[in-house]
């Protein structure tokens, strides 16, 4: 946006930031904030804080630098009112997980390490934070944030300390990261409709289960690569002879891999499906709905605790619903989900749920190029959160005003 148009919005921005950053304390830090959301916004190659300084009419490089980066102001009661008012707003169909990364050089910057970067398509040197988005077909935005530390700065407590991280911050995977924050969501009184998920998620057990435990519906991706049983098999048990702990059931035949169960679909169990219109046309493809039993050893393991001892569980693996998806043409299935809602849930919410993450990367492209999300020059684990709370308000903003039929928001 040209300087002109951010001005004209700053009656606006201002009502908008005495709402959402009204738990932070005092007023000249709400004041920098306001400032600091109208760089965002601000047509600018770079959009970190010294380049943004320059750009503004009031802008202040050492008191936006002191704002983000010293000031101890909490940015989890902001994310709180901006999650707020979006779920109040846009009536979220799907919670989409997924986690981004910002290429950085050296290895000062939190959380910063050599491991697999999205952006870049490879391992490279980056950060990597994980995100829950409200998402629709027309509009989304993220709800929470929190940035993944390797091993390596977990393993070193004075590296931790230097970049301010909270003492006693532990190495964490991404898939708990993610259960983490829905905790969070879920204490702001939020409660996720469908959560959704790319491979990376869905091929855990362990966070498939507990978002069963939590009561969450899913739909997430798999690879294909995972085993199961078909819905119809049954464990067999041995005959109990009275000497030693009874035998556990077995099923008989081993699991299969899901694209083997896949490829069993046969061309009348497969509906053409729409789930949307894209830049050039509809979206159009084939899916099938099987109902299936994972397992794999943390399939069994889980199955045997949740059925409340290693003796009283009946060898009954759960059944999931799989989705699949056939275009014409092709020779195999080229997409495969797996959800906890019941097969008879009809195939175009099912296919709508699972195809809902494009939206996260309309998120990603507008926060990264438009907003300056992956912009951030600082090295702190406060300066991180507090820049991409920052980055959070001011898409939320823009969200708002798009979604109101009486504001006019310059492209």
């Amino acid at each position: 946006m040209r300087l002109g148009e951010v001005e004209r919005l700053r009656g606006e921005l201002s009502e908008f930031v005495g709402d959402v950053f009204a738990s932070v304390p005092r007023r000249d830090q709400r004041r920098w904030g306001e400032c600091y959301l109208r760089g965002l916004m601000l047509d600018g190659r770079r959009k970190s804080i010294q380049p943004m300084a320059e750009r503004l009419p009031d802008g202040n490089m050492q008191a936006l630098q002191q704002f983000v980066n010293q000031s101890p102001w909490d940015p989890l009661p902001v994310r709180r009112r901006i999650a707020q008012r979006l779920c109040e707003t846009i009536t979220p169909e799907v919670w989409v997980i997924d986690d981004v990364s910002f290429p950085k050089c050296g290895t000062a910057s939190v959380g910063v390490a050599r491991q697999y970067c999205g952006a870049l398509g490879k391992r490279a040197n980056c950060q990597v934070a994980v995100s829950v988005h409200a998402a629709t077909d027309t509009a989304s935005c993220p709800l929470d944030w929190q940035l993944y530390l390797p091993r390596e700065w977990t393993d070193e407590p004075d590296r931790c300390r230097k970049a301010g991280v909270p003492q006693g911050t532990e190495h964490r995977e991404k898939w708990r990261l993610a259960l983490g924050l829905l905790d969070v969501l879920a204490e702001w009184g939020l409660k996720a409709p469908v959560v959704v998920a790319d491979a990376g998620y869905g091929v855990s057990t362990p966070f498939r289960l507990a978002l069963d435990a939590r009561g969450l519906a899913y739909v997430l991706a798999l690879t294909g690569k995972e085993v199961a049983h078909p819905e119809h098999a049954e464990p067999h048990r041995p005959d109990y002879g009275g000497l030693g702990p009874p035998t556990l059931p077995r099923y008989r035949t081993p699991p299969r891999a899901l694209s083997q169960h896949a490829a069993q679909v046969t061309a009348d169990m497969l509906a053409e499906v729409t789930w949307r219109q894209g830049s050039k046309g509809r979206m159009t493809s084939r899916f099938a709905v099987l109902t299936v039993r994972p397992a794999g050893k943390q399939s069994l393991a889980a199955a045997q605790e949740a059925g409340g001892g290693h003796y009283r569980w009946d060898g009954v693996l759960p059944a999931y619903t799989m989705l699949v998806e056939w275009p014409a043409g092709q020779d195999a299935p080229t997409g495969y989900w797996i959800s906890n809602l019941p097969a008879t849930t009809p195939i175009v919410e099912l296919v709508r749920w699972a195809k809902m993450r494009w939206r996260i990367e309309h998120d990603y492209r507008e926060l990264k190029h438009g907003l300056g999300l992956d912009h951030f020059e600082g090295r702190t684990w406060h300066g991180w959160h507090h820049h991409v709370t920052l980055v959070t308000a001011a898409q939320a903003f823009l969200t708002l005003r798009r979604l109101d039929p009486k504001a006019h928001t310059p492209a």
